[in-house]
Protein backbone atom coordinates (compact mmCIF):
# COMPACT_ATOMS: atom_id res chain seq x y z
CA UNK A 1 0.00 0.00 0.00
CA UNK A 2 1.37 3.40 -0.98
CA UNK A 3 2.39 5.28 2.33
CA UNK A 4 0.81 8.64 1.41
CA UNK A 5 -2.05 8.38 -0.39
CA UNK A 6 -4.25 11.45 -0.27
CA UNK A 7 -0.99 12.60 -2.70
CA UNK A 8 -2.23 10.54 -5.58
CA UNK A 9 -4.80 11.86 -8.03
CA UNK A 10 -6.28 11.92 -11.13
CA UNK A 11 -5.30 15.26 -13.14
CA UNK A 12 -7.69 18.05 -12.28
CA UNK A 13 -10.35 18.10 -15.31
CA UNK A 14 -11.53 21.61 -16.36
CA UNK A 15 -14.82 20.99 -16.34
CA UNK A 16 -17.18 18.68 -13.94
CA UNK A 17 -17.89 15.65 -15.67
CA UNK A 18 -21.65 14.76 -15.78
CA UNK A 19 -23.70 11.10 -15.95
CA UNK A 20 -24.76 11.29 -20.09
CA UNK A 21 -27.99 9.92 -18.83
CA UNK A 22 -30.75 12.57 -17.67
CA UNK A 23 -31.75 10.39 -14.64
CA UNK A 24 -29.07 7.65 -13.76
CA UNK A 25 -31.76 6.06 -11.25
CA UNK A 26 -32.07 2.77 -13.36
CA UNK A 27 -27.58 2.69 -14.04
CA UNK A 28 -27.39 2.61 -10.59
CA UNK A 29 -30.10 -0.04 -9.46
CA UNK A 30 -28.44 -2.18 -12.53
CA UNK A 31 -24.89 -1.64 -11.26
CA UNK A 32 -24.70 -1.28 -7.73
CA UNK A 33 -21.20 -1.21 -6.40
CA UNK A 34 -20.08 -0.45 -9.43
CA UNK A 35 -21.97 2.47 -10.42
CA UNK A 36 -19.93 5.16 -9.06
CA UNK A 37 -16.22 3.46 -9.72
CA UNK A 38 -17.23 2.65 -13.08
CA UNK A 39 -17.85 6.46 -14.59
CA UNK A 40 -14.82 7.63 -12.32
CA UNK A 41 -13.07 5.02 -14.60
CA UNK A 42 -15.04 6.68 -17.63
CA UNK A 43 -14.67 10.24 -17.14
CA UNK A 44 -10.88 9.99 -15.32
CA UNK A 45 -12.38 12.37 -12.32
CA UNK A 46 -12.57 11.32 -8.88
CA UNK A 47 -15.97 13.79 -8.91
CA UNK A 48 -18.65 13.82 -11.47
CA UNK A 49 -22.10 14.57 -11.45
CA UNK A 50 -25.59 13.10 -12.27
CA UNK A 51 -29.51 12.74 -11.45
CA UNK A 52 -30.96 10.45 -9.21
CA UNK A 53 -34.41 10.08 -8.65
CA UNK A 54 -34.93 13.07 -10.78
CA UNK A 55 -32.47 15.17 -7.82
CA UNK A 56 -29.32 16.64 -9.28
CA UNK A 57 -26.15 14.28 -7.01
CA UNK A 58 -22.45 14.88 -7.04
CA UNK A 59 -20.57 11.51 -6.61
CA UNK A 60 -16.84 11.37 -5.19
CA UNK A 61 -14.07 8.63 -4.67
CA UNK A 62 -10.98 7.72 -3.67
CA UNK A 63 -9.16 8.95 -0.46
CA UNK A 64 -8.72 12.36 -0.73
CA UNK A 65 -12.53 12.49 -1.21
CA UNK A 66 -13.15 10.76 2.09
CA UNK A 67 -10.87 13.22 3.69
CA UNK A 68 -13.58 16.44 2.52
CA UNK A 69 -16.62 13.85 2.55
CA UNK A 70 -15.80 13.23 6.92
CA UNK A 71 -14.64 16.15 7.39
CA UNK A 72 -17.18 16.74 10.35
CA UNK A 73 -17.92 19.88 9.65
CA UNK A 74 -18.73 19.87 5.87
CA UNK A 75 -21.29 17.44 5.49
CA UNK A 76 -24.82 16.07 7.25
CA UNK A 77 -26.25 12.94 7.14
CA UNK A 78 -29.44 14.90 7.64
CA UNK A 79 -32.28 14.34 4.37
CA UNK A 80 -29.35 12.19 2.65
CA UNK A 81 -31.22 9.21 2.14
CA UNK A 82 -34.14 7.97 0.09
CA UNK A 83 -37.13 7.46 2.84
CA UNK A 84 -37.41 3.31 1.89
CA UNK A 85 -33.90 3.23 3.33
CA UNK A 86 -33.67 5.86 5.70
CA UNK A 87 -35.61 4.17 8.11
CA UNK A 88 -34.24 0.72 7.89
CA UNK A 89 -30.73 2.35 8.34
CA UNK A 90 -31.04 5.29 10.44
CA UNK A 91 -33.81 6.33 11.19
CA UNK A 92 -34.81 10.05 13.02
CA UNK A 93 -33.09 10.74 16.16
CA UNK A 94 -30.23 8.52 15.39
CA UNK A 95 -26.53 9.30 16.23
CA UNK A 96 -25.93 9.05 12.58
CA UNK A 97 -27.76 12.37 11.74
CA UNK A 98 -26.57 14.02 14.24
CA UNK A 99 -24.37 16.97 14.26
CA UNK A 100 -22.07 19.13 16.63
CA UNK A 101 -21.70 18.89 20.21
CA UNK A 102 -25.56 16.41 20.39
CA UNK A 103 -23.55 14.24 17.90
CA UNK A 104 -20.05 13.57 20.25
CA UNK A 105 -22.52 13.22 23.42
CA UNK A 106 -24.46 10.59 22.09
CA UNK A 107 -21.65 9.12 19.80
CA UNK A 108 -19.79 9.15 23.19
CA UNK A 109 -22.67 7.10 24.67
CA UNK A 110 -21.92 3.82 22.02
CA UNK A 111 -18.06 4.52 22.10
CA UNK A 112 -18.38 3.80 25.94
CA UNK A 113 -19.75 0.32 25.14
CA UNK A 114 -16.94 -1.14 23.18
CA UNK A 115 -13.91 -0.94 25.08
CA UNK A 116 -11.49 -3.67 25.27
CA UNK A 117 -12.82 -5.45 28.41
CA UNK A 118 -16.03 -5.50 26.36
CA UNK A 119 -15.73 -6.81 23.19
CA UNK A 120 -13.69 -9.29 24.38
CA UNK A 121 -16.40 -10.33 26.21
CA UNK A 122 -18.40 -9.97 22.60
CA UNK A 123 -16.07 -12.36 21.68
CA UNK A 124 -16.74 -14.98 24.15
CA UNK A 125 -20.40 -14.89 24.28
CA UNK A 126 -20.21 -15.50 20.13
CA UNK A 127 -17.72 -18.29 20.37
CA UNK A 128 -19.79 -20.34 22.86
CA UNK A 129 -23.34 -19.53 20.95
CA UNK A 130 -21.20 -20.52 17.31
CA UNK A 131 -19.89 -23.96 18.78
CA UNK A 132 -23.36 -24.54 20.22
CA UNK A 133 -24.34 -24.11 16.46
CA UNK A 134 -21.71 -26.16 15.17
CA UNK A 135 -22.76 -29.35 17.12
CA UNK A 136 -26.43 -28.66 15.84
CA UNK A 137 -25.05 -28.13 12.35
CA UNK A 138 -23.61 -31.28 12.95
CA UNK A 139 -27.19 -33.57 12.95
CA UNK A 140 -28.44 -31.79 9.44
CA UNK A 141 -27.57 -32.82 6.10
CA UNK A 142 -26.77 -29.10 4.83
CA UNK A 143 -26.85 -25.77 6.19
CA UNK A 144 -27.17 -22.32 4.42
CA UNK A 145 -23.89 -19.94 6.55
CA UNK A 146 -25.58 -16.91 5.90
CA UNK A 147 -29.30 -17.93 7.55
CA UNK A 148 -27.34 -19.54 10.18
CA UNK A 149 -24.67 -16.70 11.07
CA UNK A 150 -27.80 -14.01 11.45
CA UNK A 151 -29.19 -16.65 14.26
CA UNK A 152 -25.64 -16.95 15.80
CA UNK A 153 -25.31 -13.14 15.93
CA UNK A 154 -28.67 -12.42 16.91
CA UNK A 155 -28.15 -14.49 20.15
CA UNK A 156 -24.20 -13.68 20.65
CA UNK A 157 -25.31 -9.50 20.60
CA UNK A 158 -29.04 -9.56 22.64
CA UNK A 159 -26.96 -11.71 25.25
CA UNK A 160 -24.10 -9.05 25.38
CA UNK A 161 -26.69 -5.92 25.69
CA UNK A 162 -28.23 -7.60 28.63
CA UNK A 163 -31.63 -9.04 26.63
CA UNK A 164 -30.64 -12.91 26.75
CA UNK A 165 -33.43 -14.31 24.46
CA UNK A 166 -34.97 -17.88 24.06
CA UNK A 167 -34.59 -20.29 21.04
CA UNK A 168 -38.13 -19.32 19.79
CA UNK A 169 -37.26 -15.46 20.32
CA UNK A 170 -33.71 -15.70 18.41
CA UNK A 171 -35.31 -16.81 15.59
CA UNK A 172 -37.63 -13.91 15.36
CA UNK A 173 -35.58 -11.34 16.30
CA UNK A 174 -32.87 -12.73 13.91
CA UNK A 175 -35.83 -13.08 10.90
CA UNK A 176 -36.64 -9.56 11.89
CA UNK A 177 -33.00 -8.17 11.41
CA UNK A 178 -32.24 -10.40 8.23
CA UNK A 179 -35.17 -8.64 6.36
CA UNK A 180 -34.29 -5.26 7.56
CA UNK A 181 -30.69 -5.68 5.91
CA UNK A 182 -31.78 -7.07 3.09
CA UNK A 183 -33.96 -4.10 2.28
CA UNK A 184 -32.04 -1.48 2.39
CA UNK A 185 -30.52 -1.41 -0.68
CA UNK A 186 -33.96 -2.85 -2.42
CA UNK A 187 -36.80 -1.02 -4.04
CA UNK A 188 -40.24 -3.50 -4.12
CA UNK A 189 -40.79 -6.32 -1.91
CA UNK A 190 -37.55 -6.84 -0.67
CA UNK A 191 -37.61 -3.34 0.90
CA UNK A 192 -41.41 -3.19 2.09
CA UNK A 193 -40.46 -6.97 3.78
CA UNK A 194 -37.77 -5.13 5.75
CA UNK A 195 -40.50 -2.38 6.67
CA UNK A 196 -42.62 -4.13 8.25
CA UNK A 197 -40.10 -6.47 9.99
CA UNK A 198 -38.61 -3.25 11.52
CA UNK A 199 -42.17 -1.79 13.16
CA UNK A 200 -42.20 -5.50 15.23
CA UNK A 201 -38.66 -5.03 15.98
CA UNK A 202 -39.09 -0.87 16.84
CA UNK A 203 -42.23 -2.50 19.40
CA UNK A 204 -39.99 -5.02 21.16
CA UNK A 205 -37.06 -2.54 21.41
CA UNK A 206 -39.51 0.32 22.57
CA UNK A 207 -40.93 -1.95 25.29
CA UNK A 208 -37.84 -3.30 26.41
CA UNK A 209 -36.37 0.40 27.26
CA UNK A 210 -39.37 1.41 29.34
CA UNK A 211 -39.20 -2.08 31.36
CA UNK A 212 -36.19 -0.90 31.98
CA UNK A 213 -36.62 2.51 33.40
CA UNK A 214 -39.30 1.18 35.26
CA UNK A 215 -37.37 -1.42 37.06
CA UNK A 216 -39.29 -4.13 35.50
CA UNK A 217 -36.80 -5.86 33.67
CA UNK A 218 -33.72 -7.03 35.25
CA UNK A 219 -31.37 -5.90 32.76
CA UNK A 220 -27.38 -5.78 33.56
CA UNK A 221 -24.74 -3.56 33.39
CA UNK A 222 -24.68 -3.52 29.34
CA UNK A 223 -25.55 -1.56 26.31
CA UNK A 224 -29.15 -2.09 26.97
CA UNK A 225 -29.21 -0.23 30.18
CA UNK A 226 -26.62 1.96 29.15
CA UNK A 227 -28.98 3.68 26.54
CA UNK A 228 -32.25 3.53 28.42
CA UNK A 229 -30.16 5.84 30.71
CA UNK A 230 -28.59 7.90 28.52
CA UNK A 231 -29.33 11.30 29.20
CA UNK A 232 -28.87 14.26 26.60
CA UNK A 233 -26.55 17.19 26.61
CA UNK A 234 -29.47 19.15 28.27
CA UNK A 235 -29.96 16.22 30.69
CA UNK A 236 -32.51 14.32 29.65
CA UNK A 237 -33.62 11.05 28.91
CA UNK A 238 -33.76 9.83 25.29
CA UNK A 239 -37.65 9.87 24.32
CA UNK A 240 -38.56 6.12 24.34
CA UNK A 241 -38.17 5.88 20.49
CA UNK A 242 -35.49 7.60 20.01
CA UNK A 243 -33.66 5.09 22.96
CA UNK A 244 -35.70 2.05 20.72
CA UNK A 245 -33.91 3.42 17.30
CA UNK A 246 -30.64 3.28 19.07
CA UNK A 247 -30.71 -0.12 20.95
CA UNK A 248 -31.62 -1.34 17.39
CA UNK A 249 -29.13 0.41 15.72
CA UNK A 250 -26.50 -1.56 17.78
CA UNK A 251 -28.36 -4.81 17.30
CA UNK A 252 -28.70 -4.70 13.58
CA UNK A 253 -25.16 -3.60 12.34
CA UNK A 254 -24.22 -6.31 14.14
CA UNK A 255 -26.32 -8.79 13.15
CA UNK A 256 -25.61 -7.53 9.63
CA UNK A 257 -21.82 -8.89 9.77
CA UNK A 258 -23.22 -12.49 9.00
CA UNK A 259 -22.60 -11.05 5.37
CA UNK A 260 -18.75 -10.71 6.45
CA UNK A 261 -18.90 -14.85 7.91
CA UNK A 262 -20.00 -15.71 4.60
CA UNK A 263 -17.29 -13.46 3.02
CA UNK A 264 -14.44 -15.19 5.26
CA UNK A 265 -15.83 -18.42 4.03
CA UNK A 266 -15.62 -17.54 0.84
CA UNK A 267 -12.34 -16.26 1.02
CA UNK A 268 -10.95 -19.41 2.53
CA UNK A 269 -12.26 -21.42 0.24
CA UNK A 270 -11.08 -19.44 -3.12
CA UNK A 271 -7.77 -19.22 -1.26
CA UNK A 272 -6.08 -22.16 0.04
CA UNK A 273 -2.65 -20.61 1.45
CA UNK A 274 -5.14 -18.02 3.28
CA UNK A 275 -6.54 -21.24 5.38
CA UNK A 276 -3.53 -22.41 5.43
CA UNK A 277 -1.78 -19.20 7.12
CA UNK A 278 -4.86 -18.96 10.33
CA UNK A 279 -3.90 -23.09 10.99
CA UNK A 280 -3.51 -22.48 14.55
CA UNK A 281 -5.27 -18.97 14.87
CA UNK A 282 -2.31 -16.77 14.73
CA UNK A 283 -3.44 -13.53 15.91
CA UNK A 284 -1.62 -11.21 13.33
CA UNK A 285 -2.36 -13.47 10.70
CA UNK A 286 -6.07 -13.17 11.33
CA UNK A 287 -6.22 -9.17 11.53
CA UNK A 288 -4.67 -9.46 8.34
CA UNK A 289 -6.84 -11.76 6.75
CA UNK A 290 -9.99 -9.77 8.13
CA UNK A 291 -8.71 -6.50 7.09
CA UNK A 292 -8.35 -7.92 3.54
CA UNK A 293 -11.89 -9.38 3.25
CA UNK A 294 -13.44 -6.03 4.66
CA UNK A 295 -11.75 -4.33 1.78
CA UNK A 296 -12.07 -6.90 -0.83
CA UNK A 297 -15.76 -7.95 -0.39
CA UNK A 298 -18.67 -5.83 -1.15
CA UNK A 299 -20.40 -3.99 2.05
CA UNK A 300 -21.46 -1.01 2.11
CA UNK A 301 -21.65 0.85 -1.47
CA UNK A 302 -21.62 4.22 -0.54
CA UNK A 303 -22.54 6.72 1.84
CA UNK A 304 -24.68 10.18 1.06
CA UNK A 305 -24.98 13.10 2.68
CA UNK A 306 -25.71 16.64 2.44
CA UNK A 307 -23.63 19.80 2.06
CA UNK A 308 -23.91 21.87 5.70
CA UNK A 309 -20.74 24.15 4.92
CA UNK A 310 -19.71 24.91 1.44
CA UNK A 311 -16.32 24.57 0.34
CA UNK A 312 -14.53 24.16 -3.28
CA UNK A 313 -12.96 20.77 -4.29
CA UNK A 314 -11.34 19.69 -7.79
CA UNK A 315 -12.54 23.58 -9.23
CA UNK A 316 -16.18 22.59 -8.12
CA UNK A 317 -18.13 24.55 -5.88
CA UNK A 318 -19.87 22.42 -3.01
CA UNK A 319 -23.46 24.47 -2.32
CA UNK A 320 -25.49 24.38 0.64
CA UNK A 321 -27.23 21.15 0.89
CA UNK A 322 -26.16 19.49 -2.44
CA UNK A 323 -26.27 16.02 -1.99
CA UNK A 324 -23.48 13.88 -2.50
CA UNK A 325 -22.53 9.90 -2.59
CA UNK A 326 -19.32 8.88 -1.07
CA UNK A 327 -17.83 6.18 -2.97
CA UNK A 328 -16.54 3.20 -0.44
CA UNK A 329 -16.92 0.14 -2.74
CA UNK A 330 -14.30 1.78 -4.96
CA UNK A 331 -12.03 3.86 -2.30
CA UNK A 332 -11.50 0.28 -1.12
CA UNK A 333 -10.30 -0.69 -4.85
CA UNK A 334 -8.56 2.12 -5.79
CA UNK A 335 -5.69 0.88 -7.72
CA UNK A 336 -3.78 4.07 -6.56
CA UNK A 337 -3.86 3.06 -2.91
CA UNK A 338 -4.53 -0.88 -3.31
CA UNK A 339 -1.94 -2.79 -5.43
CA UNK A 340 -3.60 -5.04 -7.81
CA UNK A 341 -6.89 -4.12 -5.84
CA UNK A 342 -9.06 -7.43 -7.33
CA UNK A 343 -6.60 -9.72 -5.99
CA UNK A 344 -7.31 -11.18 -2.61
CA UNK A 345 -4.25 -10.85 -1.03
CA UNK A 346 -4.02 -10.12 3.43
CA UNK A 347 -0.23 -9.61 3.24
CA UNK A 348 -0.47 -6.12 1.84
CA UNK A 349 -1.52 -5.65 5.56
CA UNK A 350 1.85 -7.07 6.47
CA UNK A 351 3.62 -4.08 7.16
CA UNK A 352 1.45 -0.74 7.27
CA UNK A 353 -1.86 -0.57 9.26
CA UNK A 354 -4.94 1.38 7.05
CA UNK A 355 -4.85 4.80 6.74
CA UNK A 356 -8.37 5.80 8.06
CA UNK A 357 -9.35 7.44 4.70
CA UNK A 358 -8.31 4.31 2.44
CA UNK A 359 -10.10 1.47 4.02
CA UNK A 360 -13.26 3.17 4.43
CA UNK A 361 -15.71 -0.04 4.82
CA UNK A 362 -17.33 1.05 8.17
CA UNK A 363 -16.64 4.86 6.99
CA UNK A 364 -13.41 7.22 7.02
CA UNK A 365 -11.83 9.51 9.79
CA UNK A 366 -12.39 9.12 13.10
CA UNK A 367 -15.46 7.35 15.30
CA UNK A 368 -14.75 9.73 18.00
CA UNK A 369 -14.83 13.10 16.31
CA UNK A 370 -16.76 12.21 13.06
CA UNK A 371 -19.34 9.86 11.32
CA UNK A 372 -16.62 6.87 11.21
CA UNK A 373 -19.08 3.82 12.55
CA UNK A 374 -18.94 3.63 16.30
CA UNK A 375 -19.23 -0.29 15.78
CA UNK A 376 -16.35 -0.76 13.35
CA UNK A 377 -14.51 -2.37 16.65
CA UNK A 378 -17.80 -4.72 16.71
CA UNK A 379 -17.35 -5.92 13.56
CA UNK A 380 -13.59 -6.26 13.82
CA UNK A 381 -13.45 -8.51 16.33
CA UNK A 382 -16.26 -10.68 14.94
CA UNK A 383 -15.32 -11.18 11.89
CA UNK A 384 -11.65 -12.50 13.67
CA UNK A 385 -13.40 -14.63 16.10
CA UNK A 386 -15.18 -16.36 13.54
CA UNK A 387 -12.97 -16.48 11.24
CA UNK A 388 -10.55 -18.07 12.91
CA UNK A 389 -14.07 -20.33 14.20
CA UNK A 390 -14.36 -21.71 10.22
CA UNK A 391 -10.50 -22.25 9.88
CA UNK A 392 -9.75 -24.26 13.47
CA UNK A 393 -13.00 -24.57 14.84
CA UNK A 394 -14.55 -26.79 12.45
CA UNK A 395 -14.91 -28.89 10.05
CA UNK A 396 -17.10 -29.11 6.86
CA UNK A 397 -17.38 -29.15 2.91
CA UNK A 398 -18.21 -27.21 0.35
CA UNK A 399 -20.40 -28.50 -2.21
CA UNK A 400 -21.21 -27.72 -5.92
CA UNK A 401 -23.52 -24.29 -5.61
CA UNK A 402 -23.80 -20.54 -6.78
CA UNK A 403 -21.38 -17.95 -5.21
CA UNK A 404 -21.76 -15.54 -7.66
CA UNK A 405 -22.15 -12.17 -6.04
CA UNK A 406 -24.16 -9.79 -7.87
CA UNK A 407 -22.84 -6.27 -7.64
CA UNK A 408 -26.37 -5.63 -8.51
CA UNK A 409 -27.90 -7.00 -5.57
CA UNK A 410 -27.17 -4.73 -2.26
CA UNK A 411 -26.36 -5.99 0.16
CA UNK A 412 -24.16 -8.39 -1.42
CA UNK A 413 -24.86 -12.00 -0.53
CA UNK A 414 -23.68 -15.10 -2.93
CA UNK A 415 -26.87 -16.19 -4.27
CA UNK A 416 -26.92 -19.33 -2.68
CA UNK A 417 -25.87 -18.28 0.41
CA UNK A 418 -23.27 -20.48 1.22
CA UNK A 419 -23.83 -23.82 1.47
CA UNK A 420 -22.31 -26.01 4.39
CA UNK A 421 -22.39 -29.70 4.17
CA UNK A 422 -20.93 -32.60 6.58
CA UNK A 423 -20.45 -30.28 9.06
CA UNK A 424 -18.62 -31.35 12.86
CA UNK A 425 -16.64 -29.71 15.40
CA UNK A 426 -12.81 -29.80 14.91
Amino acid sequence: MTSNPATLQRRDTPALPRDRAFDSTLALLSEGYAFIPNRCRRYGSDLFATRLMLSPALCMSGAEAARHFYDDHRFTRRHALPPSSFALIQDHGSVMVMDGAAHRRRKAMFLSLVGPEALRRLAETTTRHWRDAVARWSGQDAVILLDEAHLVLTAAICEWVGLPLSSEETRERATEFAAMIAGTGAIGPRNWRGHLRRARTERWARRVITEIREGRRDAPEGAARTIAEHRDVEGRHLDVKTAGVELINVLRPTVANARYVVFCAMALRDNPACREALTGGDPAELTRFTLEVRRAYPFIPFIAGRVREPFTWRGHDFRMGAWVLMDLYGTNHDPRVWRDPDRFDPERFRDTHPDPFTLVSHGGGSAENGHRCPGEGISQILIETLADQLANGMTYTVPPQDLTLDLAYIPARPRSGFVLRAVQAA
